[in-house]
Order: C-alpha cells, then sequence, then structure tokens
C-alpha cells in the first residue's frame, strides 16, 4: 500500500550521522585533485588504470576469508522479495525492509578497493612486476560515523602490486616515501605506525605474528588513519590461483591506499578551509 502524499517525510539533506555526507563544490574539486594526484604516482609507475564494479559476490568474499577476518565492517545488499513484499511492507517508523521482504543477501559492499582487483585476476598468469591503480566506492559499519573522517560510504584510491615478493615489498617502500615527501610538502604532520587488526585477540597467534611482522603500517593525522601500506605476502595468488608467468607460482600482493575524504578531512584541518586547502596541494604537487 502506498503512504499517502501528506504523511510522506519531505525531502532533505542526506543525514550525515548516518555517514553519508555530501561534498559541495570546493569539497568535490579538492577531492578530485587529490585522485588525479594519487592516480599519477601509479601511473608513473607503470600502473594499468582500471575500473572495477561497485559490488562484488558474497561467495567470492567469503572464500577470501573477508567475513571471518572483517565481520564488524561487513555490509551485503538484498534484493526486493516481490513475492512477499505485500506481507512485509516497508516500515515508516524504523526507516527500514523488514528481512522477511529481502531476498539472501547475494552480494557484498567491499572495505577497500583492492578486492575486487584480486579477484578480477583470479585463475590468470600476470607478470611478476604488474601494478594496477583502482578507485572505489568502499563501504564500512561503524560504531559510530563523523563527517569525512569515518563513513559508511567513501572513496579508496588504491596502486595494488602484484607478483614478485620482491616486486611486492619495493612497492611498498616506494610509495611509503612518497607519502612521506608529500605529507612534508602539504605541511601535514604524519606519523607512521605498525597497525594490527581489531578484531584480533590480542594474545591470539595472529595478533602475535603481526607485531613480529607486521603487515600493515598507516600514515595518521592526529588519531586518523588517512593512508596505509599493506601486505599480503601470497595469500590472495594462493586463494585466487594468481601465478606467476616466470614461477608458476602464486604472486605475492601489497597494496597501497588513501581515503580521500579522510584526507580532505586532515588537509581541511591543518590549513583551516577548502581554499587554503587546494591551495596546499597544488604547491606540493608544483615540488614533488
Amino acid at each position: 500500500m502506498s503512504i499517502p502524499a501528506e504523511t510522506r517525510t519531505p525531502p532533505g539533506p542526506i543525514d550525515d550521522r548516518a555517514g553519508l555526507p555530501a561534498l559541495g563544490p570546493e569539497g568535490t574539486a579538492l577531492l578530485r585533485l587529490l585522485d588525479e594526484t594519487f592516480e599519477s604516482w601509479g601511473v608513473s609507475a607503470g600502473a594499468r588504470v582500471m575500473t572495477l564494479p561497485p559490488l562484488l559476490p558474497t561467495a567470492d568474499l567469503a572464500r577470501l576469508d573477508y567475513y571471518d577476518n572483517f565481520p564488524h565492517q561487513a555490509v551485503v545488499v538484498a534484493p526486493l522479495d516481490l513475492e512477499r513484499r505485500e506481507s512485509a511492507p516497508f516500515c515508516c517508523e524504523t526507516g527500514c525492509f523488514p528481512c522477511d521482504a529481502l531476498q539472501p543477501a547475494a552480494l557484498g559492499l567491499p572495505s577497500a578497493s583492492c578486492y575486487g582487483v584480486y579477484l578480477h585476476h583470479q585463475g590468470q598468469t600476470v607478470p611478476s612486476d604488474t601494478l594496477v591503480t583502482v578507485v572505489g566506492w568502499c563501504f564500512r559499519k561503524e560504531e559510530r560515523y563523523e563527517h569525512l573522517r569515518r563513513q559508511l560510504g567513501f572513496r579508496m584510491r588504491e596502486i595494488v602490486a602484484l607478483g614478485s615478493k620482491e616486486h611486492a615489498q619495493r612497492h611498498l617502500e616506494t610509495f611509503g616515501e612518497k607519502i612521506t615527501a608529500f605529507a612534508e610538502a602539504l605541511d601535514l604532520p604524519l606519523r607512521k605506525e605498525a597497525a594490527c587488526d581489531p578484531f584480533y585477540d590480542r594474545g591470539g597467534s595472529k595478533a602475535l605474528m603481526q607485531r613480529l611482522a607486521p603487515v600493515k603500517y598507516e600514515f595518521l593525522f592526529g588519531d586518523l588513519a588517512i593512508s596505509s601500506v599493506n601486505t599480503h605476502r601470497n595469500f590472495f595468488g594462493d586463494r585466487c590461483s594468481i601465478t606467476l608467468a616466470d614461477t608458476g607460482g602464486p604472486v605475492f600482493t601489497s597494496c597501497v591506499a588513501f581515503g580521500l575524504e579522510r584526507w580532505l578531512s586532515a588537509l581541511t584541518q591543518r590549513h583551516g578551509g577548502w581554499e587554503a586547502a587546494a591551495e596546499a596541494v597544488a604547491r606540493a604537487r608544483s615540488v614533488l
């Protein structure tokens, strides 16, 4: 049954508290400038530019242990079950469809852009020095949302290495240095810290392994991680059957990630507004 027009909620801005803020012209221009900067770093290093789907099959993500490793971030998508829609209608009070009105959720919203890269290359043989760069919408369920800092939906630029162990490690070293140099040119104080996934038992074997041989470093502005460098060893190469052209063994992978809205938050906080932040980025680009 349709909702009478006089009782419908009038249209208005998307609720920032729900983790879905909008950007005006100044913010949009700065986000594009940052993304063009990070993309150019990848292209200059030989990365292929790709566009990947915003949704991925949950079966594929489950095969990558995504729902075991990141259950607290997971967001899935389900279409309406049209046969049950009348018996389980949309609830105006909660603003939700009940579970009974939905078909099984077979699609997931990824929390990072790189998952699509590995799934795209599954079953393929690649050169030992392969690089790919993508930007995509990513989604994370958070305990709370903060404007530009923590969002349900945000954009992430990634530069991904697939190939030899040496190639994957060199990738992180090269782009870690680029992030540091860019931050210095921006007068943006960042600190680099080893990170441990929060859902691991701090006394467990996975947490111990990460402390002994960190797989992730974050670049933080205050308490906010705006970039990270991540090594996955040969995990994705093995799970996705991506092999090296010269050895036939599984590829090693690593990725460098830039949370674009988080960079906006850090830059505007540091420089005081959109215009000053954009000028700082333009200056930094001119000297690097």
